[in-house]
């Protein structure tokens, strides 16, 4: 029993004990409690009364600024104020101007309506005095005022006319020394200006050989070898006594060309047989060819004419090989393109478009075929086919008048196409030959009744018949060049062509006395 009982005194002691830590942890906890409560109090206060601070400094500061801004656009207003103030009292200062400005215009307005009263009655009083004096002419001379307005123009019609065609004869009498003089100063300067040298062409070329043993090589045996040669190139090849010389005969310089190379490289070889002709001749054909164009297109840049098509260029090239009385054409078409160019800047012209059509004003005499229309009309047709300008081909197809000249590229070309080729030494010619084809030409046109005088110029390609006003009349001059040129043609042995110009002139003769 004594243990029961002191073991529920030791239990109620435990829970006793218990009851009481448990009332002393709930207090402890509560003064924790109460005292955290206060220092987040005293803290909220603290951080209040700072935010307070804050939103207070930031009102004194925005209201700060808010003053200055309302003290700057007080400022600007004030500006602006003052601006308007000092427009009013300019704008004032005008319309007081202008008040006084009307005020005067309006008394010039009635001086001027005063003035033009006394002027009316003035301009009154003078017709009346016209109207009288007129009157008094009329009685005094017979004439009626129509009557004597017509005669004063008719008489000053008659003076005008008589001034104005004297001034138009002065005009061209000066215009023509004027222009004879600068034509001639033009064509003296390009001639000054161009110079080049003279090449004579033959239709024979010679081949130089070492010894005379060569010449029964090339003639092969029975003339094998110098008949497939001559075959193959399309020339004569004359073998004969000459000491060391073979000559080659064709009319076509590029055969002469082509056939003299063959023989080079086939002597030079050493190898002299027909098979070996053919492979050699037709070699040397395409290297005369590349030379062709090569020549063609150096020509075109030295000349600085761009643009050409190939098949120009080639003709170009091919001009090298030949000729027109001695004068090789290349030479004569680069001296006639620098004369043009030359003519045509002093005359104020393009002178490339000059240059191009002086290089290519002779394309026409060198076809590969045989033609019957003349070589410019050719040319023209050419120059057109390979897309060249108009006013190139006119000048091409216009430079020995069988073509109409439209543009001023005709003339020059013409004009420096005959100074190439007349000049002295360009071309060949026998004297006696060149003198005795003159004469005839001039004899035979001479030998028609009507016929005055004859003149052969242009080195024979052109002769001017004048015949007489009374003995030919305008139609039959027709007829007379047209029979002239058939007989020329029928008769005689020229280059190139003739033109004939018959000249018929009316002359009125009086004498003042």
């Amino acid at each position: 029993m004594d243990i029961i009982l002191a073991i529920s005194i030791a239990v109620a002691c435990l829970i006793l004990g218990g009851v009481i830590g448990f009332l002393l942890f709930r207090y402890v906890i509560k003064q924790k409690y109460n005292q955290i409560i206060s220092e987040a109090e005293i803290e909220a206060e603290a951080l209040k009364e700072k935010k307070q601070l804050e939103l207070k400094e930031k009102f004194l500061n925005r209201k700060s600024e808010l003053d200055k801004e309302a003290n700057q656009r007080n400022q600007k207003m004030q500006a602006y104020e003052n601006k308007l103030k000092q427009r009013e009292l300019s704008l004032n200062q005008r319309h007081e101007e202008l008040q006084k400005k009307n005020g005067e215009i309006d008394s010039l307005k009635e001086n001027l309506a005063k003035q033009q009263e006394r002027l009316d009655v003035r301009q009154t009083e003078v017709d009346a005095l016209i109207a009288e004096q007129r009157v008094k002419l009329e009685s005094i001379s017979g004439l009626s005022t129509e009557e004597a307005r017509e005669s004063l123009i008719e008489s000053l019609k008659d003076e005008a006319k008589t001034q104005a065609q004297q001034y138009i004869n002065e005009i061209m009498d000066e215009a023509k020394m004027t222009a004879n003089k600068e034509a001639k100063k033009i064509v003296i300067q390009s001639i000054q200006r161009v110079a080049s040298e003279t090449a004579v062409e033959n239709s024979v070329s010679v081949f130089h050989i070492d010894s005379d043993e060569v010449k029964g090589r090339v003639i092969g045996r029975e003339g094998r070898n110098i008949r497939a040669l001559e075959a193959a190139t399309g020339t004569e090849i004359v073998v004969d006594d000459t000491p060391e010389a073979i000559v080659i005969s064709a009319f076509d310089p590029v055969r002469r060309e082509i056939c003299r190379l063959a023989l080079h490289q086939l002597v030079a070889d050493g190898r002299i047989h027909p098979a070996r002709i053919e492979e050699v001749v037709a070699k040397v054909k395409k290297q005369v060819e590349d030379e062709i164009v090569e020549t063609g297109k150096r020509t075109a840049i030295d000349l600085g004419v761009h643009g050409l098509h190939p098949e120009l260029i080639r003709i170009v090239g091919k001009m090298k090989y030949r000729s027109s009385y001695g004068q090789n054409l290349l030479q004569h078409a680069r001296e006639t393109a620098n004369l043009c160019a030359v003519m045509a800047a002093e005359l104020g012209l393009n002178p490339k478009k000059a240059r191009r059509a002086g290089l290519l004003h002779d394309i026409g005499k060198v076809p590969d075929e045989q033609l019957e229309i003349p070589h410019a009309l050719y040319g023209a047709q050419i120059a057109e086919k390979y897309k060249e300008k108009p006013d190139i081909c006119n000048a091409i197809g216009a430079h020995h008048d069988e073509m109409e000249m439209t543009t001023l590229l005709a003339p020059i070309v013409q004009v420096c196409d005959a100074i190439s080729g007349a000049r002295p030494g360009a071309r060949r010619e026998i004297v006696e030959a060149y003198i005795k084809r003159l004469n005839d030409l001039e004899n035979l046109a001479a030998s028609y009744p009507g016929v005055t005088k004859t003149y052969a110029i242009q080195a024979g390609r052109e002769l001017r018949v004048i015949v007489g006003a009374d003995k030919i009349s305008d139609k039959e001059i027709d007829a007379l060049s047209a029979d002239i040129a058939k007989k020329i043609q029928d008769e005689m042995t020229y280059p190139g062509q003739v033109k004939i110009t018959v000249i018929r002139e009316t002359r009125a003769v009086a004498f003042a006395k």
